[in-house]
């Protein structure tokens, strides 16, 4: 194994590198997507290109893996991959650099080898960027409530950490969070010289930047956060508040694509945007049994992460420390009025900007309140009118 844990700036890869991002989940995806993305037109003059059309070619990746759509989202098809391929092949000797956490659900190693020789084979070098196993859980478990999970946070850990074969309700998890065998699978395909892992160091909030602009050859400081409100954390109180939603919505046999559309796609990422959490809200807290659980998991990964010959940067001790404990907070995870004003606003923006089996051309958020008034006055009219 070739470590890089003192390094502060990892050497560049090879020019004309295709840096491929797998995420997974949890671990930095969204801020360097956003980073990446909001330099794209300074990028080529670094010799390197962000070929993707948007943030995060989700879809194109979710077909490159066979994966299904978030829940009541249309199946992506095999045309958003292909023109995503289209989009690097166009880079030429570039360097470039496509990045999805989406990229870790591949199921198998046909897939994964595949994926690799379609975007250049010898050319492809694998980026995965980790952080410990208790830091992922408590957000990993919101946002499976944000796709539809019923299933409370305490038992959700149990069945992921006490009940084999450990795969219900989410098989997904430890598809992406057995982190060596993640590792494993894409280095047998791309071979584990053009493999580096990243130890995400949560204290340095811009090391995972400057990380990414050695090995891209960048120079420092190009790479910036971008403020993106819409993927912060939920508190307990407002997973709790959709969570509870989830379980009357599928009791009732509504259609998933009216989930997508009022409440993933509307009541979420208004609530979001619309209402900062504050120093009173009570966050989403993991029982100490759990806690305790992950580094073990974290220290066997990290051991077998050292025999597969990759490069790692960063120190893969982080992976197995005992994080600190929050302290315990009596108050009741409540939410406020306003909040839940804000995703009920969300949802029926939602419903007035496009008819139910219609793609939306916008999210909520970029709408004018103005206009999403406008629009459901004059729809609830139409109606009167025919009644």
């Amino acid at each position: 194994m070739e470590t890089d844990c003192t390094r502060a700036t990892p050497a560049p890869l090879p020019a004309g590198t295709r840096l491929l991002h797998i995420g997974p989940h949890k671990t930095g995806t969204t801020a360097i997507q956003g980073a990446l993305f909001a330099a794209k037109d300074t990028l080529p003059q670094y010799g390197v290109a962000f070929p993707a059309h948007s943030r995060h070619p989700m879809e194109a990746v979710l077909a490159a893996c066979a994966r299904p759509a978030m829940m009541g989202d249309t199946a992506p098809t095999d045309r958003h991959w292909t023109r995503l391929l289209d989009r690097v092949r166009a880079t030429g000797k570039l360097a470039s650099v496509i990045s999805s956490e989406f990229f870790a659900d591949a199921p198998d190693d046909g897939t994964i080898a595949r994926i690799v020789r379609q975007l250049g084979g010898d050319r492809v070098h694998v980026l995965v960027t980790l952080r410990p196993l208790a830091r992922i859980m408590p957000s990993q478990w919101q946002q499976y409530v944000q796709n539809g999970l019923r299933m409370g946070y305490e038992d959700w850990l149990e069945h992921m950490l006490r009940t084999p074969p450990y795969e219900k309700p989410n098989p997904s998890f430890w598809q992406r969070h057995r982190h060596d065998r993640l590792i494993e699978r894409w280095a047998r395909a791309a071979g584990p010289e053009r493999v580096t892992v990243v130890v995400v160091d949560d204290s340095d909030r811009n090391g995972l930047m400057r990380t990414f602009e050695s090995l891209l050859g960048l120079p420092e400081n190009l790479l910036r956060p971008v403020p993106d409100t819409a993927n912060r954390s939920l508190t307990l109180a407002e997973t709790e508040m959709l969570r509870n939603l989830n379980v009357e919505f599928r009791g009732n046999g509504l259609p998933d694509e009216l989930y997508s559309r009022l409440v993933r796609n509307g009541a979420v990422p208004h609530m979001k945007n619309a209402c900062s959490p504050t120093s009173g809200d009570v966050k989403i807290s993991t029982p100490r049994w759990a806690v305790e659980a992950a580094p073990a998991i974290g220290a066997r990964a990290a051991e077998r992460i050292g025999a597969l010959g990759v490069r790692v940067i960063g120190a893969p001790a982080l992976l197995s420390a005992l994080p600190e404990r929050p302290g315990q907070t009596t108050s009741e995870p409540r939410i406020t009025p306003e909040t839940a004003a804000r995703a009920l606003y969300g949802a029926l923006a939602a419903a007035a900007s496009t008819p139910l089996g219609q793609a939306p051309a916008r999210s909520v958020h970029q709408t004018s309140s103005k206009e999403l008034v406008r629009v459901l006055g004059h729809r609830c009219l139409k109606r009167l009118g025919r009644r």
